[in-house]
């Protein structure tokens, strides 16, 4: 079988597009070999800071050939009355590349049996290979020279090799100025500068003969392996946990990893431990290292330098490199540091007043305000006791204060981190300190939820105040758009599903809805506003859109829409236990047989005047046994029993009874109508348990 290699070298790419376009570089020629029948084996991907490669074995040769019957012109318009071929045949078999004596009778046709000679696979990656590569997406793309192009950076070789073992060929093409080869570039400091490669499956050996790894996973084994030796030697160890981002871009801008170990002066470590982690591996790339027996941070770290040779003096320059660069900023760290924490965390409220939250909806101290207020509310609608709500109302009053910090302005990512330190610094009760730190949680969709009773509901008081002012900032600005999957200021769709999970996870019986309209009026008042009709149902819409998201893996989309009508966000266990028995009960035939019926009388019912659900109906009234004990059964059912699907069950025999005796649109309008009211109060109690015509498959 035939392999296929395809080496793209540039500059230096962005690290974040590095996996991306590897992704959309394997995924595309597998579309182009399934769009053109060309069978493979497997397709393997490689890529470094300036290299994009795949590696495809197994692949085939050509296209088969095929061979396919095509109908030309009816008979009549084929053939003339001396059974000779006329020009509408003769054009047919020259389209199609046949001789007339090829042509064939059937059906009342003129047919053609015509083979099409199948490309060979070399052909079709030369006549596709540019194309693919230029239409890879991702951010800054550039032009270079005088080229019209874009790509992620300057493109510097092309590598393209195709054939069986000992009939490799170089394909023929370009990609912009760069002519395709059988020659590749090694790392910028290897002794090794340039190789042809004879082979597609060599090319990874090969590589590393020039200081390559081309593999990203051996890179990050490499990494992690390294690293933990060196930290062991100096009696300390590293903590991989919540370091996965690190690793990922250390990956994507190394080619040839090795670890180098640094330090910085102890004096720095009188800060709190998360402005210097933050900043050697936020900022700097560097993983921090911690005592092997305490656990304690120590003032040493590992930077992992893209790096050929043993050269002492060159490793002594980026030691030295690295520290100098860390210990400037560590020492502003302690500067703001030891300035911030001479007045308690208090005294930073008022300077909140100072910070605009959103154009046109106030300031940082106007939003903790609301938050206040918004927690308040909760504490009152959970019944939280006195002592209790009084810690929480200090943690929502605290809660923003370290944003006015000179640490926090410097060190964005560390808010709530610093707050918390702070606070306990200032004498804060600990619960109070706690809560301001995690009232920012989760962090992101599927991160740590707040611990707390005063984290949750601060992060739900916050999180649904800036949902809501975001949602009324673009009422007054008709620019702004409200939020989507692509425009999502502020993280509202974050936001979102940080409260859903927070109120799910903890349990707590919270309202949503009613927490919106508190929460809409407080901005409004506040702000002499008035809200437009449709604001909450767009909020409602957009928060129950991020509950479907986060359940589709659980339920399927029939049952979450199902459900959409029923007031979910009412209360959010009740919802999810909903979902369970519409799960438990979709594929039992009672489910089906009522679902059949269900749907009856919404269609009969469909536009009928809803006035009619007001009707009073009595017993004495309706003519036939049947109706009467419809109506029997539904004047007993409690509310209740409109939570589970299996307790409407009973109702099936007695509809489908009542559709085969009764006529509804009956003559007599007094008839009519009472019958009528009763299938509107039947599907308005179905209605209150799901939209049962939302199961399209019973």
């Amino acid at each position: 079988m035939n392999n296929f290699l395809l080496e793209v070298l540039v500059q230096e790419m962005p690290y974040k597009f590095i996996a991306s376009g590897l992704g959309q570089l394997k995924s595309a020629f597998e579309k182009l070999f399934n769009e053109n029948n060309l069978n493979f084996t497997e397709i393997k991907g490689y890529a470094t800071p300036r290299r994009l490669a795949i590696l495809v074995e197994g692949l085939d040769e050509a296209q088969k050939d095929i061979v396919k019957d095509i109908k030309g012109p009816i008979l009549n318009v084929a053939v003339d009355e001396n059974d000779n071929y006329t020009m509408a045949a003769l054009g047919f078999a020259k389209k199609n590349g046949v001789e007339k004596e090829e042509l064939y009778k059937k059906d009342g046709y003129i047919w053609a049996k015509v083979q099409k000679k199948g490309k060979t696979t070399k052909n079709i990656l030369e006549e596709n290979i540019e194309s693919i590569v230029l239409k890879l997406q991702g951010p800054h793309f550039m032009r270079w020279s005088n080229f019209e192009e874009r790509f992620a950076r300057p493109i510097e070789n092309v590598l393209a090799i195709f054939g069986k073992e000992n009939a490799i060929e170089t394909l023929d093409f370009k990609i912009i100025d760069k002519k395709a080869t059988n020659r590749t570039k090694g790392h910028r400091f290897s002794e090794i500068k340039e190789m042809e490669i004879k082979n597609p499956l060599e090319y990874v050996e090969n590589l590393k003969k020039m200081n390559v790894y081309a593999y990203a996973d051996e890179r990050r084994e490499i990494i992690v392996k390294s690293a933990t030796e060196a930290a062991k030697k100096e009696g300390l160890k590293i903590d991989f946990n919540n370091l996965d981002d690190l690793l990922d871009e250390i990956v994507y801008i190394t080619e040839y990893p090795v670890p180098v170990v640094c330090e910085f002066n102890e004096k720095y470590l009188a800060i709190p431990d998360i402005v210097s982690t933050t900043e050697m591996s936020k900022h700097q790339r560097y993983f921090p290292l911690y005592d092997i027996n305490s656990g304690k941070l120590s003032n040493k770290f590992i930077t992992m330098a893209n790096f050929v040779g043993t050269d002492d003096e060159s490793h002594k320059n980026i030691k030295a490199g690295n520290q100098r660069v860390v210990s400037a900023r560590l020492e502003d760290g302690v500067f703001f540091y030891n300035e911030d924490v001479k007045e308690p965390l208090i005294s930073k409220v008022e300077e909140l007043k100072g910070m605009t939250f959103q154009r046109d909806l106030g300031t940082l101290f106007d939003k903790t305000s609301r938050i206040e207020k918004i927690s308040d509310y909760l504490c009152s609608e959970l019944n939280f006791d006195h002592n209790a709500t009084l810690d929480i109302l200090r943690a929502a009053k605290l809660c923003k204060a370290d944003l006015s910090t000179k640490l926090v302005f410097e060190f964005t990512e560390l808010q709530g981190f610093i707050g918390e330190n702070y606070a306990l610094k200032s004498g804060e009760k600990e619960n109070v300190a706690l809560a301001i730190k995690e009232h920012y949680f989760p962090l992101n969709a599927g991160s740590q939820l707040p611990k707390s009773n005063e984290g949750k509901i601060v992060s739900i008081a916050d999180k649904i105040d800036t949902i809501c002012a975001i949602f009324l900032s673009t009422q007054m600005d008709k620019k702004k758009k409200r939020p989507t999957g692509s425009n999502d200021p502020l993280g509202v769709r974050r936001a979102a599903i940080g409260i859903l999970r927070i109120i799910i996870e903890s349990g707590y019986r919270i309202d949503i809805e009613k927490l919106i309209d508190y929460t809409v009026r407080q901005i409004a008042n506040e702000f002499n506003l008035e809200v437009e009709l449709t604001l909450k149902s767009e909020l409602v819409d957009f928060i129950i859109d991020r509950l479907f998201i986060m359940f589709d893996s659980e339920y399927d989309s029939e049952i979450l829409e199902a459900l959409r009508k029923t007031s979910p966000l009412a209360d959010l266990s009740a919802f999810k236990q909903k979902c369970e028995d519409l799960k438990a009960q979709k594929d039992t035939e009672d489910f089906r047989e009522f679902i059949e019926q269900a749907k009856r009388v919404s269609r009969i019912t469909e536009d009928t005047d809803k006035n009619l659900l007001n009707r009073e109906i009595y017993s004495d009234s309706l003519k036939s046994e049947e109706e009467k004990k419809l109506l029997d059964a539904v004047n007993k059912m409690k509310d209740s029993e409109l939570n589970s699907v299996q307790n409407l069950y009973h109702l099936t025999n007695l509809i489908d009874n009542f559709f085969k005796k009764v006529l509804v649109n009956d003559e007599n309008i007094e008839d009519k109508n009472n019958r009528l009211s009763l299938l509107l109060k039947i599907r308005n109690k179905f209605e209150r348990c799901a939209d049962f015509t939302k199961f399209k498959k019973v």
